[in-house]
């Protein structure tokens, strides 16, 4: 009969869950992505993590309106015959309607004007106490200062890569271009590369790459199996170096974080010499050598090489404050291995994410992400509504006897230090650190 549905079982749907065969349902409707992947602004990783199921959830979250309208030419013309609609994100989608309905996605404020000017000045500031001061002061002030123009580059970026934060799409990109790759020398496709992934695997040992920092760190003792990282592709091995460094990575922690900017240049690196296909690769590796002429030209303008060394660790300090924030936002939190679900996404992301109360005055230094929940749930709220909507998300999560953690700035970096201490002892007591672990895990109540 002309016009009948035809419908498919999510079993099925799950075969088409590979890079060239790529399915996704959408409100119970079936698509065909496989072409799309690629092209994908989001892209391949996001796709490929959830593939094979619906994902209504994650498509709400990360997309406006108007993505809605593209959908129509990737339809299989299939349903889902067995689709259904957890109360939990019933909830959840009337929230993010209302939230719609009231334009809060759309009003930005000024936050990401008054952050580029304040940028302005700070490099400014920094330039000219560098050239025309000879104390030792004022060059590790603005050492300081150079940090605190990283957080913020870092924030602008991340809201612009999350949304429109600026008038055009134009402007958009130019400003990820010059915060990311021109001011903080961190390669904004790695960053989206990266980032996205994150998002849509909160917390998963194999698939999220923030949780993946073997031989280092490792926040659950499940990575003394040496589990494979879905993300890079490769074995995350717990060898005998990995063990001596994570039974020590309680007090390693701090002065990791104080060099870890280093990581993310390698990372950046890594991403723009591979062969993965990125978006705007040249333009990405001019910004890198823009970054990688006025650092070192500026550092060279100091009188000595300990001044030089001085200012770098100065610079790397101040922002490794942020790098500890992103780990506290997470660290702590319920982990899990496998691939995200589209069915229990709001779930995972409440388990995956903790916030840091904090009073609003100190909203500019954590730059929103202190509501690291309620940024995970509606990833293109603006900063300046994260705050409000802060108590419609509590209300929610009890409602559905889920977890809403806020701890104080104190309280998080406890929280972190403990479960890092917890997987060290495991590491470095137990000969072979996975017979005990069911009984460790239930214990230590993480994971």
């Amino acid at each position: 009969m002309a016009g009948e549905k035809k419908y498919i079982t999510a079993e099925e749907l799950k075969k088409h869950s590979k890079a060239g065969d790529l399915w996704i349902s959408i409100q119970g409707k079936v698509y065909d992505v496989s072409d799309w992947a690629r092209d994908h602004p989001g892209g391949d990783i996001a796709l490929l993590n959830l593939a094979g199921q619906d994902v209504t959830d994650a498509f709400i979250a990360f997309h406006p309106s108007t993505a809605w309208q593209i959908l129509s030419k990737f339809s299989t013309g299939f349903y889902l015959k067995d689709f259904q609609v957890s109360e939990v994100s019933k909830d959840y989608r009337r929230l993010s309607s209302e939230f719609s309905k009231l334009g809060l996605f759309e009003k930005k404020g000024h936050v990401v004007m008054y952050s580029l000017m304040s940028i302005a000045i700070m490099l400014s500031v920094v330039f000219y106490g560098v050239l025309k001061s000879d104390s030792v002061w004022v060059h590790v002030g603005c050492a300081v200062l150079l940090g605190l123009l990283w957080i913020n580059g870092a924030y602008v970026g991340h809201d612009s890569g999350h949304y429109q934060a600026l008038p055009t799409r134009g402007f958009n990109k130019f400003t990820q271009f010059i915060v990311g790759n021109c001011l903080t020398g961190i390669s904004i496709a790695w960053w989206k590369w990266q980032h996205n992934a994150h998002h849509i695997s909160c917390n998963s040992l194999d698939y999220d790459p923030d949780l993946q920092h073997i031989p280092v760190f490792a926040v659950s003792t499940r990575f003394f199996t040496s589990l494979t990282s879905r993300f890079y592709g490769r074995k995350l091995t717990f060898d005998p170096l990995a063990r001596f460094f994570v039974s020590y990575q309680h007090i390693t922690f701090y002065p990791v974080m104080i060099v870890a900017r280093i990581n993310l240049y390698v990372q950046t690196f890594l991403l723009l010499l591979s062969k993965r296909p990125i978006p705007d690769r040249a333009l990405n590796v001019v910004g890198i050598c823009v970054f990688w002429t006025w650092f070192p030209l500026l550092i060279s303008f100091l009188p000595t090489w300990n001044e030089r060394v001085l200012f770098v660790l100065a610079s790397f300090t101040a922002t490794s404050v942020q790098h500890i924030q992103f780990c506290l936002n997470h660290f702590s939190a319920d982990v899990y291995v496998g691939p995200p679900s589209g069915n229990d996404w709001f779930e995972k992301q409440t388990g995956g994410s903790l916030d840091i109360s904090c009073s609003t005055w100190m909203d500019w230094f954590f730059g929103g992400l202190q509501f690291q929940l309620e940024h995970h749930l509606f990833p293109r709220l603006p900063r300046c509504q994260l705050r409000k909507i802060s108590p419609l998300v509590q209300d929610l999560c009890k409602k559905h006897n889920l977890p809403y953690r806020s701890l104080t700035f104190w309280e998080a970096n406890v929280s972190t230090l403990r479960t890092l201490r917890t997987a060290a002892v495991q590491a470095r007591y137990s000969v072979d650190p996975m017979s005990n672990n069911m009984l460790w895990e239930a214990v230590n109540t993480h994971g």
